[in-house]
């Protein structure tokens, strides 16, 4: 399990930029990102199988296409449970928040791309302490917090 992309953007529903490396920000999010700040969806997660399946759909889809910071290998992040918490590099640690989410509306990602997998298999994070992630960086699976609330079905 490890992360093979990152992505930050400036505008809300854009595509984001990749980068090698990002800070994760306790309480926040990515530094520099849109999407960061005091709520619950402070990093969003999606899984490199699931973006190889768009393109293998027919979509001219890369990292950062679909919104999410971050791209990984080897985890299924719509199966796991809300509450649990994943250990990012060497000492970054966010709590998964939400799996899926509503969208109102087609975003630019939808009609750039065709489709948009993020309200089915994105996951959103809240950080639970900051660090310094880079490409290549091990993930690991932490065990949920005894607090969280919540099943792993929510897409508000």
């Amino acid at each position: 399990m490890k992360i093979v992309s990152i992505a930050v953007s400036r505008k809300k529903g854009t595509r984001k930029t990749l980068v090698d490396h990002a800070r994760v920000i306790q309480n926040h999010g990515l530094d520099g990102d849109a999407h960061a700040g005091p709520w619950h969806r402070q990093v969003s997660f999606l899984s490199s199988e699931s973006i190889q399946e768009a393109r293998e759909k027919g979509l001219e889809v890369d990292f950062g296409d679909f919104a999410e910071n971050v791209a990984t290998v080897g985890i299924d992040w719509k199966n796991l449970p809300v509450g649990t918490r994943v250990k990012l590099g060497k000492t970054a640690i966010v709590e998964v928040s939400q799996i899926g989410k509503t969208c109102h509306k087609p975003c630019a990602i939808y009609y750039q791309a065709g489709d948009c997998i993020m309200p089915r298999e994105g996951v959103f994070a809240r950080v639970i302490q900051g660090g310094e992630i880079a490409c290549g960086d091990p993930i690991e699976l932490l065990e949920a917090s005894p607090d969280a609330v919540g099943n792993n079905n929510s897409t508000k």
